[in-house]
């Protein structure tokens, strides 16, 4: 916790540079380099600092049976051992500084694998990392090449893999992972809904959900790629949406294909009936792309599949939620959904439906940042915990402990007769029903003469037939030992 002290107050000290470095590399304001990434980083080290000990500790485990008395149970929390790291770029300080902080903070050794597209701003952070005090060996870096990421994988042994990137890719590396048994936590990108419902506050949803898209560049695994509106409030959202789509300014994105891509299924889109928002459609002009909103957009275009990484998003009207929801399933990448309604029960009803692991009820993205908050795939998305509680505890392994007092040990030597019975009666009134005419009452059947089966038809209580005799003839009378009592 001391370095993490030390590191959080080296980034700040160095945010400045660490900012310009990030917009240089990623073509984003210095602004959005510190809100997007510097500051949620810092939120990241304040919290640890405050609560990552306590989590960290060792747990007393209660709740243990009557006959493990003289037995105390603790879980502790140890090291993962090597952790690889192969970081992303779209959020270059961000995401990697939390996964590092989180994994150094338990006790691990980590090698990061930098990014090709942000190698500057990763080094630099590492550097901070390593000038704020931490353990000689406890960081390693690598070439940012993808060759030498996979020489890594190759040719070093890990407890762990954490990766932060493509669907694609991610199965690659799971696939290499599963040939050792190592576990991974998988990052993976999201290519996910909102819903606009018709009790909705149309002008705070049109503003959240243009942030979203338009925020990095649209360069964000949790930004909206379609929105479903219910058709009683299309219209105003759509007047509500059309001042920030017409106002958008121009994004530099992290290359030329992936502007040309949104801006292909957005003109797609258009050629099949939908119009934009913002009366712009040109091509994008090398990297750089205007944000671009998809009104009357049919569900079943390629826009709004979602399979792109830029600011262009597909309004779709619908007239009931499960037709949402019907389109919305169709894509198997879920990882945070936007639900804006007046009704929080309806909302939190849809969240229920959605299958993402985050839901933010009217805002979209922001409430993500919360550095208690962890990020989980589901489906294509990827698997494991990232940031958060969750996130940080994934970097240990639990190690159950248990403490006998010798006095208090129970006898293992087999009892006599008489005490077997008596310890059977007990069992059948602590765990069954609780009567005290089981504790006094009769033995049992004998195992090999069980009881007659209950029949499962009736609710009733019904009271099985005695034990069939030596002679095998049919019982005439039914038991009235309440231990033989059951239910169907």
């Amino acid at each position: 916790m001391a370095w993490v002290r030390r590191f959080r107050r080296s980034v700040a000290d160095h945010a400045d540079s660490l900012c310009r470095v990030v917009a240089e590399e990623m073509g984003k304001s210095e602004f959005e380099a510190l809100t997007g990434d510097v500051l949620p980083l810092l939120a990241c080290c304040r919290w640890l600092e405050k609560r990552g000990g306590r989590l960290l500790r060792p747990r007393r485990v209660r709740g243990g049976a009557f006959w493990q008395f003289g037995q105390r149970h603790e879980v502790r929390r140890e090291p993962l051992g090597h952790v690889a790291i192969i970081a992303t770029w779209n959020y270059p300080v961000q995401l990697l500084g939390i996964q590092l902080v989180h994994a150094l903070a338990a006790g691990n050794r980590v090698t990061v694998k930098p990014s090709e597209k942000s190698p500057r701003a990763q080094s630099m952070l590492i550097e901070l990392a390593r000038n704020a005090g931490v353990s000689s060996g406890a960081i390693s870096i690598t070439d940012p090449s993808r060759e030498a990421g996979a020489a890594m994988l190759r040719n070093q042994r890990f407890d762990h893999i954490v990766f932060t990137g493509s669907t694609e890719v991610g199965r690659a590396i799971a696939e290499h992972a599963a040939t050792t048994l190592t576990p991974t936590t998988l990052e993976l990108s999201g290519r996910d809904s909102a819903f606009v419902l018709a009790d909705a506050d149309v002008q705070l949803a049109a503003e959240s959900i243009w942030n979203g898209v338009a925020m990095n560049g649209g360069q964000t695994c949790m930004a909206p790629r379609r929105v479903f509106v219910e058709r009683s409030i299309y219209r105003d959202f759509l007047s509500a949406l059309a001042p920030h789509a017409a106002s958008a300014r121009p994004r530099t994105l992290i290359s030329a294909d992936a502007a040309a891509r949104a801006g292909q299924l957005a003109r797609e889109a258009i050629e099949r009936g939908g119009r934009s928002l913002s009366g712009i459609a040109d091509p994008p002009t090398g990297a750089t792309i205007y944000p671009i909103a998809i009104a009357d957009c049919p569900a079943d275009a390629e826009l709004v599949a979602g399979d792109h990484f830029g600011p262009a998003v597909a309004i779709v009207p619908v007239d009931s939620i499960d037709e949402a929801l019907d389109v919305h399933r169709r894509c198997p990448q879920h990882l945070a959904t936007s639900i804006f309604s007046g009704s929080l029960h309806r909302a939190k009803s849809l969240a229920a439906r959605c299958g993402s692991s985050i839901i933010t009820i009217n805002d979209c993205i922001l409430p993500t940042a919360h550095p208690a908050v962890a990020l989980a795939g589901s489906r294509e998305s990827g698997w494991g915990v990232s940031r958060g509680e969750a996130g940080l505890l994934a970097m240990t392994r639990p190690v159950q402990v248990a403490i006998t007092r010798p006095r208090l040990r129970p006898d293992v030597q087999p009892p006599t007769r008489k005490a077997a019975r008596l310890m059977q009666r007990f069992v059948r009134w602590w765990y069954g029903s609780g009567s005290l005419a089981t504790l006094v009452g009769a033995d049992p059947p004998p195992a090999d003469r069980p009881l007659a089966p209950t029949p499962t038809a009736s609710p009733v209580l019904r009271a099985p037939a005695e034990p069939a005799r030596a002679n095998h003839a049919a019982p005439t009378t039914t038991s009235r030992n309440p231990s033989h009592v059951s239910t169907s």
